[in-house]
């Protein structure tokens, strides 16, 4: 099937979004301009700040709409990636994030300027966002105004609230349960480094907040300051007026939607539409001001005049050569909407035609958890593979399909997507062997796509949390993964003192229970069933085992990786049986100790990438079989 793609851009709601790199230090950094209709055009452009980390993830899709809200009223907006983060170029792990990344925010203001000839712009930032912004425009000579949403003023007290997302996260793990032998209860890792749910701060940078403090501010940052505080969490109702001694023009709101948008998983986040609302009224406040007092500059540097940002990123290899050059370029593959993705390349000298497919993550967007895809994708690509990680239609930075919702973490229509990215590695590459990877919901995916006999020679599924998804059926619904690992956890509590009391005083639901241990009986029931229907040759409906078989019989291999104690392990056991066993080493089971559902902790994180390249590479045509740690990985 031929896919029809294009390079940087996308034209929707008379507006043009262009996917971009720019400069910043040296390093290129990926963004997304969203440039109005040009008769409608103003002035003013809108340089969008992300939080840090998950709160990025979360924040995705309201920082998109941010964007794309600024552009209808004829405001030109770019939201981009930090280095290190994102599809922007890494940086090296000893620096100080803080000032990089202020330089960034600078960077961004200047790339905008350049592409559309603003005469003003204005800095949005959210959380630490927030604090970047106002340091570089502390450090800017050129006029430019904020937007400060619950903005980070005093970096130790962020720090403090950093350490305690951290060790919220580590409740329940085992000391010294990492599969390294490395120590989960000190508070930094071993270079000084802190890493708050998968994503790493520099010791440089904690030195570096833990110096912070805006309400210190000698001069002003700006000279107009909208303040979009939160009503469940106000951080920063005090700060205006020390702003206002500095000769700054404040406005200060406290609105609802923070935690929705930055606090609450991607596929339950919800875009604060109030704070669109007041930052648009802002906008058009600064575009009144701009056209009144710039309208004789304005005759001489027309806003219609368009330069074009660079398409590719260059990942240059080191000088000793073990790690050879990659490029990355941003892709839109053409089917009922826009579907986006980033495609990783090897060196043009490289011939093996084959590549990989990383699948959308709930509804995170194709970063992956933890920033865990872009390192997969840039590792691979320097062994040779082309590498697409690619947004589902309704996630991300894709197009939502007619009728459908944003952030669906099943789209119906998934398979399609996956075709259609298959179809384009096979046109543009010419590639021959092709794999997908997903985790969870994305390994849910590749299963589908593999039994609906898609062309794919391997399917590497981490943490898959089910294998059967049944349109209308809803994530907080008692899911079968519930059903396998609460038995266990209600068994422990009835034995316990602590759990009678909570019986006795009516805070545990019965209901639910009782629910729960029904459904583990029916899936036992219902496993030995289907052994023995396999062995007379009867297939009964749903049967994962028989699915594996068949996929097998195809010629594709299959792959498991579990972190231990995932409930997809028992899931795989009970619905596929002794399928499992009787595949032998076309279907392999590796379960590691000591990750989480998403491997948030880099040393876990890194034996679980070592593991998937090995699976990858493995049997592969042209790299030669990589020998497997069975002993330790292997179950």
């Amino acid at each position: 099937m031929s896919a029809a793609w294009l390079e940087t851009s996308m034209q929707s709601d008379a507006q043009m979004t262009e996917a971009l790199y720019f400069d910043s230090g040296g390093r290129q950094l990926f963004g997304w301009l969203h440039r109005p209709a040009e008769q409608t055009a103003a002035g003013v452009g809108l340089v969008i700040c992300k939080p840090f980390g998950y709160e990025a993830i979360c924040a995705q899709r309201s920082i998109r709409a941010f964007a794309e809200a600024a552009a209808r009223i004829g405001v030109s907006a770019l939201r981009f990636d930090y280095a290190g983060t994102g599809d922007s170029a890494d940086i090296e792990p000893q620096e100080d994030q803080i000032a990089v990344w202020s330089s960034d925010v600078s960077a961004a203001v200047n790339e905008l300027s350049r592409l559309t000839g603003v005469d003003h712009v204005c800095i949005l930032g959210i959380r630490l966002g927030a604090l970047l912004a106002t340091l570089a425009a502390a450090n800017r000579n050129e006029a430019c105004s904020l937007i400060l949403i619950s903005p980070i003023i005093s970096g130790p007290r962020y720090l403090r609230e950093l350490r305690t997302t951290r060790l919220a996260a580590l409740l329940g793990v085992r000391d010294g349960d990492l599969g390294d032998g490395t120590a989960m209860s000190g508070e930094l890792e071993p270079d000084g480094s802190m890493e708050v749910s998968g994503f790493l701060l520099s010791r440089a940078t904690l030195a570096a907040l833990a110096e912070i403090d805006l309400k210190a501010l000698s001069a002003a940052p700006a000279s107009e300051i909208l303040i979009l505080d939160s009503t469940s969490l106000p951080v920063a109702r005090a700060w205006p007026s020390m702003l206002s001694g500095l000769g700054v023009s404040t406005k200060y709101l406290a609105l609802p939607g923070l935690i929705e948008m930055v606090m609450t998983a991607p596929q339950f986040a919800a875009v604060p539409n109030a704070m669109i609302g007041k930052i648009c009224d802002w906008l058009d406040h600064l575009k009144g001001g701009s056209l009144a007092s710039l309208s004789v500059a304005r005759g001489t540097r027309p806003i219609t005049a368009r330069s074009q940002g660079k398409a590719v990123l260059v990942l240059h290899g080191d000088d000793s050569g073990s790690a050879r050059s990659i490029s990355e370029r941003p892709v839109s593959l053409a089917s009922t909407t826009l579907l986006f993705g980033i495609v990783t390349e090897p060196v043009e000298q490289e011939r093996r035609r084959r590549s990989v497919v990383l699948l959308s993550v709930g509804a995170d967007y194709h970063i992956g958890p933890n920033r865990m895809y872009v390192d997969l994708a840039r590792g691979w690509a320097r062994h040779g593979y082309v590498v697409l990680r690619m947004d589902l239609a309704g996630i991300g930075d894709s197009g939502t399909r007619p009728g459908c919702s944003d952030d669906e973490v099943f789209p119906p229509a998934a398979l399609d997507d996956i075709r259609i990215a298959i179809g384009f590695l096979r046109d543009r590459y010419g590639v021959t062997r092709i794999s997908l990877v997903g985790v969870c919901s994305g390994a849910y995916h590749a299963l589908r796509a593999a039994v609906a006999g898609l062309p794919v020679d391997r399917i590497l599924m981490i943490n898959p949390a089910n294998y059967f998804w049944k349109r209308g059926m809803n994530l907080a619904d008692v899911q079968l993964a519930e059903a396998v690992r609460n038995p266990g956890v209600h068994r422990e509590r009835l034995l316990s003192l602590f759990g009678w009391r909570r019986l006795l005083t009516g805070q545990v639901n019965l209901w639910r229970t009782l629910l729960i241990y029904c459904k583990r009986l029916s899936l036992a029931a219902e496993s030995t069933l289907r052994d023995c229907a396999r062995t007379l040759g009867i297939r009964l409906p749903n049967d994962l085992g028989f699915e594996l078989e068949q996929i097998s019989a195809r010629g594709v291999r299959v792959v498991f990786l579990f972190a231990k104690d995932e409930p997809g392990i028992d899931l795989l056991a009970l619905q596929a049986g002794s399928s499992v066993s009787r595949l032998g080493d076309r279907c392999r089971v590796h379960i590691i100790g000591g990750g989480d559902h998403i491997f948030s902790k880099s040393a876990v994180r890194s034996l679980m990438k070592n593991l998937l390249s090995n699976e990858l590479f493995e049997h592969s045509e042209y790299g030669g079989a990589h020998q497997l740690n069975h002993d330790h990985h292997h179950a």
